[in-house]
């Protein structure tokens, strides 16, 4: 059936706390979606979820959600090692994917569920919704105006204390834990949407705590782009919370203070300060998740081309897996 003219039908692969607090209340909330189905390897669990959050139908395994012929798209909130696996069998089961990132735990898992996808016929995207907002397209649209001059550096931080809670998936190392993984893809990934370019090398140095089962719950490190411009970055999941964004030119800064984690209302806005000159850009009032959920509908229905197609997560996780690396190595990392 053509999705063109109805609401794209969701269904969401277990009971995530991201997936709760954030895309079930989006999909209900938007104007392309209808959240129809949630599935969890706990038949009980899927069933209460279910009812508390005013799902349809409820599955006891993840087999028998992407099995249902009405669902059109699923969202995949699964820790990180899962992506590839689950990603793929959607995607033979003729679904759209809008997974959670990063996308793989590798450049050749990315390429492969990508791969995947387009033999299906099917839309995958990773799910930064901090790209959806409308005031990145207002801060690349001030970088291409050049009133920053010639871009010089970026920096970019994100942190959270999450050290009491020791069996946390993110402090399984097999499952694709740490913070590089967690929040340090958010500061590449908008580095490279923001300078609009691909780091040709990566130095990262992390503190990988024994106590939480090995995995870097602090990093910090620098991206080196084209033309001497570089990022410097740090993410950290045992730090004082931070999420911001600062890039420099010869003539002014841009500052985000809020850059990920967005709250609707003032806390989205930023300043630009150029030559002594200091302005508040106020940006929209506005959930990114739901505009997240709205941008991939408009693309499963056909009424727009998705802007970011998922070549660049591959591309994404190449950058990521140098800076592993990096870490583990203690050296400088060529991409």
């Amino acid at each position: 059936m053509s999705t063109l003219n109805r609401k794209i039908r969701w269904g969401i692969l277990g009971c995530a706390s991201i997936a709760l607090r954030a895309i079930v209340p989006a999909i209900q909330a938007s104007a392309t979606g209808e959240l129809a189905a949630i599935a969890s390897r706990d038949g009980s669990k899927a069933r209460e979820t279910a009812r508390l959050h005013g799902i349809p139908a409820a599955y006891g395994s993840y087999e028998e959600l992407l099995a249902d012929p009405t669902l059109d798209a699923v969202y995949i909130p699964l820790p990180n090692h899962l992506h590839f696996e689950w990603t793929i069998k959607a995607a033979r089961a003729g679904k759209h994917v809008l997974c959670e990132k990063p996308l793989a735990l590798t450049a050749a898992q990315a390429h492969d569920m990508v791969a995947a996808c387009r033999e299906a016929g099917v839309l995958l995207s990773e799910a930064f919704m901090y790209r959806h907002h409308p005031r990145y397209d207002r801060i690349r649209e001030i970088l291409a105006a050049g009133e920053l001059g010639v871009i010089r550096a970026m920096r970019a931080s994100f942190t959270f204390d999450n050290s009491a809670d020791t069996q946390n998936v993110r402090c399984r190392k097999e499952w694709g834990g740490g913070s590089l993984y967690d929040i340090g893809c958010y500061t590449l990934s908008a580095a490279r949407y923001l300078l609009g370019g691909e780091p040709e090398a990566v130095t990262a140095h992390a503190f990988f705590s024994p106590g939480h089962g090995g995995v870097d719950m602090m990093a910090s490190g620098l991206a080196e782009f084209p033309d001497g411009v570089a990022l410097t970055f740090d993410c950290g999941m045992w730090s004082a919370p931070r999420n911001t964004i600062e890039i420099v030119g010869t003539a002014g800064m841009i500052e985000v203070p809020s850059a990920f984690v967005a709250p609707e209302g003032r806390g989205a806005d930023f300043t630009v300060s150029v030559n002594g000159v200091r302005r508040t850009e106020t940006a929209p009032s506005v959930n990114q998740y739901v505009l997240q959920i709205d941008d991939f509908g408009r693309a499963v229905s056909g009424r727009e081309t998705y802007r970011f197609p998922a070549d660049d997560a591959v591309q994404g996780m190449k950058v990521l897996e140098a800076c592993l690396l990096s870490a583990e190595t203690r050296a400088r990392i060529s991409i």
